[in-house]
């Protein structure tokens, strides 16, 4: 059984309140977009239990390198965590293609533990409800909830309440522009001053996108800027190419452009770059 776990953008990033238990509050809106990995479960046969060295089977992985150890893998942890809840699940041969690229701010890792969340759910008809599956995700990550809606959201909180909210960039081109840095989240939060916003982002979608670059922000560019130049140099050239709004996308180091559908793109980055062109996801 294989799924097709998506990426996010975020469209602004507020940190409103730091707080007692070291995590911070937020809000944003997170947006789908179609750059998607692939995540494929099969059944492990009596032989192959016999020969597996994990508690879980088997993980492999192809496509865009991935920086953590299987024990840490998003999609072994939630299979962990719902074999504790329904242990006559079997062990599994878990493979994981990746397209979205690590430590970018695009969600992929968040989306993979989500959709396994999702496939053990459907595949071993577990009957989780919705509000089950989103307390599952929750404990991988503080993103993993959105991937469970997948559909644009106002977070707050961590990032875990979730309100649907109208917006459709599907009228747009979406430039996504990786370069080959990768981004802690908690090196990023370390170097932020959280402070409440004097406008909602949940009313400032709700603009014309030709105003957003006056009034949509991402908290984490002024400090991943300070220290990555090259990412800001990034979000310039985006805009010198014809973008209508750019931004860091949490906390980085992924940078998107949103473009007219008729412009022309005549963009040039270094071949080390992850470049796409995306749509929306379909809502």
């Amino acid at each position: 059984m294989i799924v097709f776990p998506n990426c996010k953008i975020n469209l602004g990033l507020n940190i409103v309140h730091k707080r007692n238990d070291g995590y911070h509050d937020i809000e944003t809106v997170f947006y789908p977009l179609t750059l998607c990995d692939a995540l494929e479960i099969v059944e492990l046969s009596d032989s192959e239990i016999s020969s597996a060295h994990d508690s879980f089977g088997q993980l492999s992985t192809s496509g865009e390198a991935i920086d953590s150890s299987p024990g840490e893998n998003l999609c072994v942890k939630a299979y962990g965590q719902l074999k504790s809840k329904f242990p006559q699940m079997p062990q599994m041969r878990i493979h994981l293609h990746k397209s979205i690229p690590a430590g970018s701010g695009l969600g992929g890792a968040s989306a993979d533990g989500a959709f396994m969340l999702r496939l053990l759910n459907d595949k071993f008809h577990l009957e989780l409800t919705i509000e089950a599956l989103l307390d599952h995700s929750l404990i991988l990550g503080s993103d993993c909830p959105f991937f469970i809606i997948n559909k644009p959201c106002f977070a707050t909180g961590r990032g875990e309440f979730l309100e649907r909210v109208a917006v459709d960039l599907s009228a747009y081109k979406i430039v996504v522009v990786v370069p080959p840095i990768r981004i802690r989240t908690a090196e990023a939060f370390s170097s932020v001053e959280a402070a409440r916003p004097s406008k909602s982002i949940k009313d400032i979608i709700q603009q014309p996108v030709d105003t957003w670059a006056q009034h949509l922000k991402n908290d984490f560019e002024e400090s991943v800027f300070t220290r990555y130049p090259e990412i800001s140099r990034i979000k310039d050239q985006l805009y010198k190419a014809g973008a209508i709004y750019s931004s860091l996308t949490g906390s980085g180091s992924a940078v998107y452009g949103l473009f007219d559908k008729d412009h022309s793109l005549n963009l040039s980055f270094s071949a080390k770059y992850f470049l796409k062109e995306l749509v929306s996801k379909p809502q």
